[in-house]
């Protein structure tokens, strides 16, 4: 959607000229022009100078957990990549915006990484994900580059060719750690994704830096925070997803409590993420909502607590979070299904107890 500009006023300069010198009106056209452009800059109000509701329209985002395409997903993408997602993309395509974490090589070449799992998928899966109601993938997790630099090269080809933005990856460190854009209403959002894990024998190979491919990496906290408040210069809403946390713990690390106001302090609206396989609370940070742990999403869960997943629906104004809330559902051959009946309540429940060690309020 194109950023509302105000005119340029050249042409109200232009017959001025007319009557002097050649070399006189030569200047003074070059001046019009740059005052002109000033003024066409003016359009990019800062979010300072817009205010803190931006547009003053409200905005919805729903964030889904990890997503992977492997055992059984890996034959229902095969069968029908558009419809793989089909149980819960009513929920997703509620929203203006849907993120996902996207914990997979897309590559069918590479080498497996020196890691106890490794998981890729087809170029399809961005097929599956935009037909399941996703609009912006997260690929800085520890898995982004189980195939290795051949792999990220093939899963960024493969989100181009099908036009599907992924985050949080890149050719570089600069392009890797760039924020997706796009204004809807007249709110400009802008959404970064880094992990805070990866293994630490391919922390410094999987981090991307100058003229070198990788992943963002949160573990990096002044370059993220950074990157977090070079977008609020020039967004209304800034949203951080990150791969974050310990696998199966119940309440957010210490790591996890203090990478969220730092955040927060730098200038983030929303923070959410996961990677404990598990939901985690979440909660208003002062003006922020963050979201410690969205679970598992499409993925090949067994235990009764890996299974349990959802969409986070939040609706936000500018800087301002008008309303969030969470829509249970669970995972059934991999994919995941909206509660009904008596379920729904007791997993809504069960979702706010999370809270309870966040120190985050409701």
């Amino acid at each position: 959607m194109p950023r509302n500009r105000i005119p340029p006023r050249r042409p109200l300069l232009v017959p001025k000229f007319a009557n002097l010198s050649p070399v006189v009106a030569a200047v003074a056209a070059s001046v019009a022009a740059l005052l002109g452009a000033v003024v066409a800059a003016a359009g990019e109000t800062s979010p300072a100078a817009r205010g803190p509701l931006g547009s003053g329209k409200p905005v919805v985002l729903a964030f889904g957990g990890d997503v992977h395409f492997e055992r059984i997903l890996e034959t229902k993408l095969a069968a029908k990549p558009s419809r793989v997602l089909a149980p819960i993309a009513p929920v997703l395509k509620r929203a203006d915006i849907a993120v996902v974490n996207l914990e997979t090589a897309v590559t069918t070449r590479g080498t497996p990484q020196p890691k106890q799992y490794v998981f890729r998928a087809p170029p399809t899966a961005f097929a599956a994900l935009r037909g399941g109601g996703v609009d912006v993938a997260s690929m800085a997790n520890n898995h982004g580059l189980d195939y290795g630099e051949v792999g990220l090269r093939d899963s960024l080809a493969a989100a181009e060719r099908y036009r599907f933005p992924v985050i949080g990856i890149g050719r570089d460190g600069k392009r890797a750690y760039a924020p997706y854009r796009t204004t809807v209403r007249g709110q400009r959002i802008a959404i970064l994704g880094a992990t805070q894990v990866l293994d630490d024998h391919l922390i410094g190979a999987w981090t991307a830096g100058p003229d070198k491919p990788g992943l963002a990496s949160a573990k990096d906290v002044p370059r993220l925070l950074q990157e977090v408040r070079r977008a609020r210069r020039t967004a209304d809403t800034v949203v951080v997803f990150l791969h974050w946390g310990r696998e199966r713990e119940r309440c957010p690390t210490t790591d996890q409590r203090m990478l969220a106001r730092q955040l927060v302090a730098a200038g983030a609206d929303v923070v959410v993420g996961g990677h404990a396989h598990r939901l985690l609370g979440a909660g208003r940070m002062g003006r922020a909502l963050v979201s410690y742990g969205l679970g598992n999403f499409v993925w090949y869960s067994a235990s009764e607590l890996s299974v349990q997943t959802g969409v986070l629906l939040v609706t936000v104004t500018g800087r301002r979070i008008d309303d969030y809330g969470w829509v249970p559902a669970r995972i059934v051959d991999g994919v995941p299904r909206p509660l009904t009946g008596s379920e729904r309540p007791r997993a809504l429940a069960s979702w706010r107890s999370l809270r309870g060690c966040t120190g985050l309020r409701p």
